[in-house]
């Protein structure tokens, strides 16, 4: 279970980054591994990845790190893994990676700390880089069911930030150009567009959609644009994929449903993993 004595997310006198560092300090015993090069959050269609990247060396319980909880979302593992992989990079050694199946989504109500801390506490590990992933509706009708698509900007409607205070966090290429231009070098067809987070848990009305791509938006979702945001504050590196899971409502003619999201998901699951595999073995550290 978790350690009674850590700091508390739900205790606003306990700063959320103290929490993240007990958190970090929890894996390092749990896992063995001192330093994590990399993290990964993994939605829906994508936890098959960890198993294409390399070699599971630990599997924690959610529950037995500070701040975290099982997921309340069908097709979210709720356990954190340490991934021992090995680089493109001639000569480097090999590198871990923190694989987060634990996600917090706003729609939860558990609050955005809690949303947050899963970037966080990468930090803290030692991670300089995270890939958000997600399932998504797609605005645009070209992108099917199974496609996946570089983020490279969002619009946060969900009326609320990670970040605390009067601080003030430079939002200027967010998802890093530099991380898509190597995701392109596994995939040169790889599209991106604008994601849109909404706060959910209902999906958007096609009013809705079609404001969304009124202000610029391709893609369509309840998760990611807050976690980017406490990763920049955390002074991470942000790459993004979507997973196009089903045509946003009004573009799509059927009617909208998880079972959609998951199947999706599981029939793209072996071809998305290996891509994104290989694009984290690409990655510099």
């Amino acid at each position: 279970m978790t350690d009674s004595a850590a700091p508390d997310l739900d205790d606003p006198s306990h700063d959320p980054a103290d929490v993240a560092r007990a958190a970090a300090d929890r894996l390092r015993e749990l896992t063995g591994v001192e330093h994590f090069d990399i993290a990964l959050v993994l939605g829906s269609g994508w936890g098959g990845a960890a198993a294409h990247l390399g070699e599971q060396v630990a599997e924690v319980s959610a529950d037995d790190v500070p701040g975290f909880s099982a997921s309340g979302v069908p097709g979210h593992s709720g356990t954190l893994r340490a991934i021992r992989y090995a680089s493109d990079s001639a000569g480097a050694p090999d590198r871990h990676a923190l694989v987060l199946g634990a996600r917090t989504h706003y729609y939860e109500g558990k609050g955005v700390r809690l949303v947050a801390h899963g970037v966080r506490t990468a930090a803290a590990a030692g991670a300089s880089v995270i890939v958000l992933t997600n399932g998504c509706g797609g605005l645009r009708p070209e992108w099917r069911p199974g496609t996946p698509v570089l983020i490279s900007d969002h619009i946060n409607l969900t009326a609320d930030s990670p970040i605390e205070g009067a601080t003030f966090v430079d939002l200027t290429d967010l998802y890093s150009s530099r991380l898509r231009a190597v995701a392109r070098t596994v995939d040169a067809g790889l599209d991106e567009g604008v994601y849109v987070q909404f706060r959910g848990p209902h999906y958007e009305t096609p009013a809705e959609v079609r404001m969304a791509r009124t202000i610029g938006g391709d893609l369509v979702g309840m998760s990611t644009a807050l976690e980017a945001i406490a990763a920049r504050q955390a002074g991470l590196e942000v790459l993004g994929i979507s997973l196009v899971t089903n045509l946003a409502a009004g573009i799509s003619e059927t009617p909208l449903s998880h079972a959609e999201v998951i199947e999706a998901g599981q029939e793209a699951g072996p071809r998305i993993g290996a891509l994104l595999a290989e694009i984290v073995r690409r990655i510099d550290r």
